[in-house]
């Protein structure tokens, strides 16, 4: 898929100073990682004579055998497609240097020398080596026929895939506190590759993956880390077959440690998400413009990329896999929410919160929000007033919850029935509905019997009303209007213009639609059961009974037995596909055909393709169109790494137009063959 690089890291089984197995076993990992597809393949740290070998390392013939086995294996590669890093001890001239070879369609293409050698503890490599510092910028050394480049200013570029650049560094440079893989990422290295032996003590596995997770955060590029494993000489040292693949601060994959078989580890990397987000960040160039270092490109030609990824696409992005960093989320989402609810309570010196609850999820988020807010300021909870505002859509359910959730909490309630006054607007502006209508009954009666009344005139009036009701009782109480109004919606503009659009307040406004339900269940399971105000268990039952209600508006009449007629993803699409939109639109950058390459493998089985289409079209028309309502948002707190707010993160004209994007989704071709 375009866009994306394999790459592997590979342990062979080794033996110290045994040539035959080493190599072998080297030559048998780089075709898995060809028949894989993979553009690289890195291997442990003078992996080719093993690296606890000591004094031997001054040997000559060990010296000789390990360059002839290494031109030897690149001779035998040479139909490999994937460019294979080894390592091996290599002299030049009377210096011995610990290095990394590059190997490639049958050539050695570059050498690149340790740059720091450990001679602490149970390290004592500058008993044998010398530093690669010390190797002076644009050198070469003579490698059977070929000058090959040698040197730490080296970096490997593609020259058919522009974006996948190679860094290369060795075990201990990334243990200093400025690695070499910090100037190479600068310099444009979008993979580093550091092959290591790193023997295994108790915790060091941890320490390894903060490491790697931090360069690569840092370094806004993919980190491979590859450990000796099984074979290396057991005399003072164990060894434990580690092998990571890290992109941007992740852990992609990783290998079974303590395995003594050979073992490939290998994952695509998002290539063009990690330029996008170097396109991002300013402070990442700033850096690497003052802290520049000369390199020297050697090109390749990476291996065609194959139509299948290999990495995982989750379905819900803003959702971590395992349930327990889902509830740490969860509750730092809360936590910050409430956090900067009561700075702004503090701020304002209002003492009092005005709620619209519909007994729907938004909502109940924000009154849970505020009832925590006030906790924290060591405010009663009767100075939350929840307000349900029934209309001509309202069932009896979603009434019901809301009282219910109102008292649970402790909080004051009102009951402020909008449909007189709905009946009342509609009258005065002489809109069909209302025509005939004498009262709410018949204007209901009006709508069911004809449809087409029930127009976005007749929806809207209520939204605004309510927001008339709320703002009016703010100035009666001296209160704060908090919004309920969640990223999703912000996104979709699904939200009435001066109504629900309009708040003093957004606490919700950084929360996509399909966290919501798991931040209101975490506090039902985890914090309601522990709140001294209100009544816990009739909380926790009501929370329950929110979840189970389908998303809606409920702005249209229910039918004769009180159903809700009207369901929010009938009419925008569904939440969870409009969420992965967002997430990849927003947080990468992802033009239309790689939102749907990414959609069909995460949501495969669930969605055909003509209904993601249909559904990223009307995400981008929505997008585009209700940019106007986001422009004017009220303030609210940026939660995680999408936001849409117009002060921070997300600026955009209200007239821009869409239909590029459009076309694009429209001529996405049916078959992945014809994308690539």
């Amino acid at each position: 898929m375009r866009g994306f690089a394999r790459v592997s890291a590979a342990v062979p089984a080794s033996g110290a100073a045994d040539f035959e197995q080493n190599v072998s076993n080297t030559l048998t990992l780089w075709r898995e990682a060809h028949d894989r597809g993979s553009a690289l393949a890195v291997f442990p740290e003078l992996g080719l004579c093993g690296y606890t070998i000591r004094d031997l390392l001054h040997d000559e013939h060990l010296l000789e055998t390990s360059r002839q086995r290494l031109l030897q294996l690149a001779r035998d590669g040479r139909s490999l497609a994937p460019l294979a890093i080894v390592g091996l001890p290599l002299r030049v001239g009377g210096a011995l240097y610990n290095v990394a070879a590059v190997l490639h369609a049958g050539r050695v293409l570059a050498i690149i020398p340790k740059g720091y050698l450990p001679n602490y503890r149970e390290f004592e490599e500058t008993r044998w080596f010398r530093p690669g510092r010390e190797v002076a910028e644009g050198s070469t050394v003579l490698l059977g026929q070929d000058e090959v480049p040698f040197g730490m200013d080296i970096l490997l570029r593609a020259v058919n895939q522009p974006d996948l650049v190679i860094g290369i560094e060795i075990c201990e440079d990334y243990w200093v506190q400025l690695p070499p893989s910090a100037f190479q990422a600068g310099a444009g290295a979008t993979v580093i590759a550091n092959l290591s032996a790193s023997n295994f003590i108790v915790g060091k596995a941890e320490i390894r993956r903060t490491l790697a997770c931090a360069a690569a955060d840092r370094g806004k590029c993919a980190y491979l880390y590859v450990a000796a494993g099984p074979g290396e000489s057991s005399t003072d040292l164990a060894f434990d077959a580690d092998a990571v693949i890290v992109e941007n601060g992740h852990i992609l994959q990783q290998s079974q440690r303590f395995s003594r078989a050979n073992q490939l580890v290998s994952a695509d990397v998002d290539l063009e998400a990690l330029q996008h987000d170097r396109m991002l960040t300013n402070s990442f160039w700033d850096c690497a413009r003052e802290h520049r270092k000369p390199f020297r490109e050697v090109t390749f030609t990476a291996p065609p990329r194959g139509h299948d990824l290999l990495r995982e696409v989750v379905p819900h992005p803003y959702l971590p896999g395992d349930p327990y960093t889902l509830a740490q989320r969860t509750h730092e989402i809360f936590e910050i929410q409430l956090n900067a609810l009561a700075t702004r309570i503090a701020a304002t010196g209002l003492d009092r919160l005005v709620l619209g609850v519909s007994g729907g999820l938004d909502s109940t988020h924000a009154a849970l929000v505020a009832a925590a807010a006030l906790d924290t300021l060591g405010q009663p909870r009767q100075n939350l007033l929840c307000v349900t505002m029934p209309g001509l859509g309202t069932s009896a359910a979603t009434h019901s919850n809301a009282t219910t959730l109102a008292q649970a909490l402790g909080a004051s309630f009102l009951d402020a029935a909008i449909s007189e006054g709905t009946h009342l607007v509609l009258r005065a502006v002489h809109h069909p509905a209302a025509q005939g209508a004498a009262d709410v009954q018949a204007l209901l009666d009006r709508v069911r019997t004809h449809p087409e009344l029930g127009d976005v005139t007749l929806e809207n009036v209520q939204a605004r009303f309510r927001t008339l009701v709320l703002m009016t009782l703010a100035n009666w109480h001296g209160g704060l209007v908090v919004g309920t109004g969640d990223l999703s919606e912000k996104a979709l503009g699904w939200s009435t213009y001066a109504g629900d659009h309009i708040a003093m307040y957004d606490v919700n406004a950084g929360v996509p639609k399909t966290l919501i339900q798991f931040v209101v269940r975490w506090v039902a399971n985890e914090r309601a059961a522990h709140w001294t105000g209100g009544d816990p268990q009739r909380l926790r039952e009501t929370l329950f009974s929110i979840l189970d209600t389908p998303i809606s508006p409920e702005l249209l009449p229910t039918d004769p037995q009180g159903a809700i007629a009207q369901l929010t993803e009938s009419t925008l699409g569904p939440y969870e596909l409009h969420d992965f939109y967002l997430y990849h639109f927003i947080r990468h950058g992802a033009r239309p055909d790689r939102i749907l390459d990414l959609a069909q493998i995460a949501f495969r089985g669930r969605y055909a393709l003509t209904e993601h289409k249909k559904w990223l079209s009307a995400f981008y028309r929505r997008f585009f169109r209700n940019q106007f309502k986001r422009s004017c948002t009220a303030d609210g707190p940026k939660v995680g790494a999408v936001a849409l707010s117009p002060r921070g993160d997300w600026r955009m004209p209200s007239d821009g137009q869409v239909k590029s994007w459009l076309q694009a989704v429209e001529d996405y071709p049916a078959t992945v063959r014809e994308r690539i």
